[in-house]
């Protein structure tokens, strides 16, 4: 069997990279125009550098957002949220369900535990409902 699944946000990949670009112009422009203030403060080379880092940094941490990602193929899971990831056999998995209300899927483990699936997000509409789909229809050949 060599099915597989993955999986990424939509809705939240389309909004991170405009605004990662949006950030870094932004913050960009102010490090320009920094010096040019009438206010009567000097602002020197290592401020205007420290506000077009700053952009950067903003900007890598909007696209954590586009990190999450889910791969299942028959040997099991592996979900990779904003920070960490997670690999998991299928003998670990006791479900997969989207609870009523929550923002994202999750692995269902022994003892009360589960993992968040980031990457099927209840904002993505039809896209979550196939992603969902074709993970338990995964899951149900596996263990067949």
């Amino acid at each position: 069997m060599s099915a597989q699944v993955v999986a990424k946000p939509v809705k939240l990949r389309r909004t991170a990279y405009p605004v990662a670009v949006v950030l870094v112009v932004v913050f960009a422009v102010v490090a320009v125009l920094l010096r040019n203030t009438p206010t009567g403060v000097y602002f020197s080379v290592s401020d205007q550098v420290a506000m077009g880092l700053l952009g950067v940094l903003l900007a890598a941490g909007a696209l954590l957002l586009a990190r999450p990602r889910l791969r299942a193929d028959a040997d099991g899971l592996e979900v990779r949220n904003i920070i960490g990831t997670t690999r998991l056999s299928w003998d670990q998995v006791e479900g997969i369900t989207f609870p009523d209300g929550a923002p994202w899927a999750r692995v269902e483990m022994a003892h009360d535990e589960y993992v968040p699936i980031m990457a099927i997000q209840a904002t993505d509409g039809q896209h979550a409902v196939v992603a969902m789909r074709e993970l338990r229809e995964l899951r149900r050949q596996v263990e067949a």
